[in-house]
């Protein structure tokens, strides 16, 4: 099955900085006032709620452990992010995070699968080879790749050290070939 191939029993996957909200580099978005949507990302991902059964927020939280902020400004942030779509008419299923340190050895930290088991744990009728995961970075496509899902990478500056499936700069390109193929 292609990547176009997607169906309402398919499940989305997004990493959030970088693909959601724009990336501090170096730096951890700790506040609502530091979130800020990437163009047409909003609108992006209200489109893809209506195409996929389940859209997921999976994202790398180390801020958390090295005390620059604390679970509830996490939420707070994901709560910001979660009510901006549903303004718009759509809806992210669920968000997860890894506030582990990159140097932990635990598994929900990607390329790791524990977000991605969450998710399933949560919603049983996930099925990662119906799944897509979209990110920024090796980590994010390596996560994608281990649990058999499709994957799409949003172009940044970070070094590319394996390839994705598909290759966009932005979820509203993927949004508009999606809207072309389909």
């Amino acid at each position: 099955m292609g990547l176009f191939d997607a169906d309402k029993t398919w499940s989305l996957f997004l990493d959030r900085d970088g693909v959601i909200n724009v990336r501090k580099m170096d730096g951890y978005i700790l506040t609502v006032d530091e979130f800020q949507f990437l163009p047409q990302a909003s609108e992006s991902i209200t489109y893809f709620s209506t195409v996929f059964k389940h859209v997921f927020v999976v994202t790398n939280q180390q801020g958390i452990s090295k005390g620059l902020m604390t679970e509830r400004n996490l939420l707070n942030i994901h709560d910001y992010m979660c009510d901006k779509v549903v303004e718009k008419g759509g809806k992210i299923t669920a968000c997860y995070f890894a506030p582990e340190l990159k140097s932990a050895l635990n598994s929900l930290r990607k390329p790791n699968p524990g977000m991605a088991l969450l998710a399933k744990s949560d919603f049983p009728e996930v099925d990662f080879e119906k799944s897509i995961m979209v990110g920024d970075t090796d980590s994010d496509i390596k996560f994608g790749k281990n649990l058999g899902m499709k994957t799409v990478r949003i172009k940044t500056v970070e070094p590319i050290g394996i390839n994705a499936d598909w290759t966009v700069e932005s979820l509203k390109e993927l949004m508009d070939l999606w809207k072309r193929k389909n």
